[in-house]
């Protein structure tokens, strides 16, 4: 038994060296410089965008999320990454990515908004403020250039409902008409721009 597996082990090691000699050198592994030309949202923080306004007013789109929300990473991925949603985002407004349990103050102009903590998990004062209390993750909030809440807009949103919502609010059709008279008709002028990124 021992003579057969020792017959065995060389004719492995041997059948192991013949095809190490036949097989072509490996070449060197060089680093490739990887460069992400996908165009992304320019991201500002609260204050940020606030101070711009001031200067330059514009609306805001602020994507509330929290660290461990699924459907925020999940919009992260699907929506915010299609090319016709980050060049009129990055054009028409001032764009904030929010984390509703973050514990750092947030001044802005004359008020400053704190982190409530409380049970597991606690809440910014701005978060629950944005989303009238109805803690909800994802949330994309529309505020005017004057920094009034347009709407806020609980869950997880495809890239075709958000980019007929960036639309509608963006170019002020929410002050025309109602939401589902703008997707069936005005929308179809924008439709292709989104249908052009895909």
């Amino acid at each position: 038994m021992n003579r057969l597996l020792l017959f065995f082990a060389a004719f492995v090691l041997l059948t192991i060296s013949a095809f190490r000699t036949t097989l072509p050198a490996e070449r060197p592994v060089t680093p490739t410089k990887l460069t992400d030309e996908r165009k992304h949202i320019n991201w500002l923080t609260i204050e940020q965008a606030y101070a711009l306004t001031q200067k330059k007013p514009k609306k805001f789109v602020v994507d509330v999320y929290t660290d461990w929300c699924g459907w925020c990473k999940v919009m992260d991925r699907e929506t915010f990454s299609k090319p016709a949603i980050v060049d009129y985002v990055n054009e028409n407004y001032y764009p904030v990515r929010f984390n509703a349990e973050q514990t750092a103050d947030v001044t802005l102009g004359k008020q400053t908004f704190k982190y409530i903590s409380g049970g597991s998990r606690g809440v910014h004062e701005l978060a629950a403020a944005l989303l009238k209390n109805q803690m909800s993750y994802p949330t994309t909030v529309f505020l005017d250039e004057k920094f009034n809440l347009i709407q806020p807009i609980a869950g997880y949103l495809e890239p075709r409902t958000f980019h007929q919502i960036i639309t509608y609010f963006g170019k002020n059709y929410h002050q025309k008409e109602p939401f589902d008279q703008f997707k069936i008709g005005t929308y179809k002028e924008f439709q292709s721009a989104l249908t052009a990124s895909k």
